[in-house]
């Protein structure tokens, strides 16, 4: 039987889209070296969680404009690997996290809300450049999750460093990672399905029907 479907055709990406991206790009591995830096020297799990989500980012984004002019196949593929690695960070933040438990560490409360505020205003404009595009193929819907996932790490960011400086302790601190892990953990794991459901699709319609034979008699 032939298939009826036509999203696994090769197409073009969405107007705008590739421009989009290498903005979330160079804004994100701009993020990456300043929260890596500030985390470095303010102690702060949530920071340098915050800064290696940016690392991831820059590493998917560059991903989906390799992709971006492939077929479904191929796109669901990058964003399966997308899925994978935001879980991945996700379980590695919790690692990380319950290891400054036993190290007994308490972050600098003020430099993590200034570079918090700093890396909420960069992804606020990505995820605004982005909105439009979050209802498109997994590829996409990874990347919109990326940059919304990062603003809200970062309002994050911003309320441990408050709790951080009221309490005099790492708690604050310890359960926002905590939370940024969980929420990488569980959009990886919705891109990953989104992703597996594209690439069935694509192989399903990419399976052609056999053509029909007759024998004379």
């Amino acid at each position: 039987m032939a298939c009826s479907c036509s999203a696994p055709e090769p197409k073009s990406p969405a107007p705008g889209f590739r421009k989009a991206l290498w903005i979330a790009l160079w804004v994100n591995l701009a993020m990456f070296v300043v929260e890596g830096l500030a985390s470095l020297s303010s102690g702060s799990v949530s920071l340098m969680a915050d800064a290696i989500d940016f690392f991831g980012d820059s590493a998917n984004y560059i991903l989906s404009l390799t992709v971006l002019s492939m077929g479904m196949l191929w796109r669901g593929r990058a964003a399966m690997v997308k899925g994978i690695t935001m879980t991945v960070f996700g379980l590695v933040v919790w690692a990380r996290a319950v290891w400054v438990v036993q190290a007994g560490i308490t972050p600098e409360p003020l430099t993590m809300g200034a570079v918090g505020l700093l890396a909420l205003v960069a992804n606020v404009s990505v995820a605004a450049i982005l909105f439009k595009f979050r209802e498109g193929d997994s590829d996409m819907r990874s990347v919109w999750l990326c940059s919304r996932n990062d603003a809200i790490s970062n309002i994050a960011v911003m309320v441990a460093a408050l709790g951080v400086f009221g309490t005099g302790t790492a708690w604050p601190d310890l359960i926002v990672a905590a939370i940024m892990g969980t929420l990488a953990i569980t959009a990886g794991i919705s891109v990953v399905r989104h992703a597996r459901s594209d690439i069935a699709e694509a192989r399903a319609c990419d399976v052609e029907p056999a053509p029909a034979t007759s024998q004379n008699r």
